[in-house]
């Protein structure tokens, strides 16, 4: 099979450059999605912006309020879902955990803004110590990318407890899953 390498190369950056062209217009890669697509969608984010003050820590003049997430399509075969919030800017090498939920049941659909999950549903422990949501606020300097992803998992269950740490309830929906959805947002503190 023939290939062409300077072309290959390019497919990131042309991806990039189709999405900043779209984002400018008021549409994301998303738009143009099938319509069978397992998607996420928010009345609170939206791909690409800045995080709302509601959604911040107090120490950014925050609200901490989790933002309403809702999903749709999930693949065949769907028996429960997780939650992630990972900021991968962080300056600690591996990444930051805000929030990770697990075992949504199968039928949940949604979050509500600000709402606890559903009974079944776990909270783990996030990179601040707390079970549950603990919204943005970055050092001050460049801002951080946002990834809100809903994980489709093929298990009813993972098998975790309330001490356990966020960033092993993220490895273990991603070694579960069936799919992911994410809306990725941003933000910064200047210096």
């Amino acid at each position: 099979m023939f290939r062409f390498p300077m072309f290959s190369a390019s497919f990131p950056r042309i991806r990039r450059a189709a999405s900043a062209a779209l984002l400018a217009a008021g549409l994301s890669l998303s738009a143009f999605a099938q319509a069978d697509e397992f998607v996420l969608q928010s009345a609170d984010l939206h791909e690409g912006d800045t995080v709302p003050g509601l959604h911040l820590l107090p120490a950014c003049n925050g609200g901490n309020v989790s933002p309403a997430l809702e999903w749709k399509n999930p693949p065949a075969g769907t028996r429960s879902f997780a939650v992630t919030v990972f900021d991968p800017d962080a300056p600690t090498g591996n990444g930051w955990w805000h929030w990770a939920v697990v075992n949504l049941p199968a039928a949940t659909t949604a979050l509500e803004r600000g709402a606890k999950p559903p009974a079944g549903a776990l909270q783990l422990r996030n990179d601040f110590g707390a079970a549950g949501y603990s919204g943005p606020c970055p050092p001050p300097g460049k801002p951080h990318r946002y990834e809100f992803t809903v994980w489709a998992l093929k298990s009813d269950k993972l098998r975790l407890d309330a001490n356990t740490k966020a960033a092993l309830g993220g490895f273990m929906a991603r070694a579960d899953a069936l799919g992911h959805a994410t809306i990725t947002v941003q933000y910064g503190r200047p210096k």
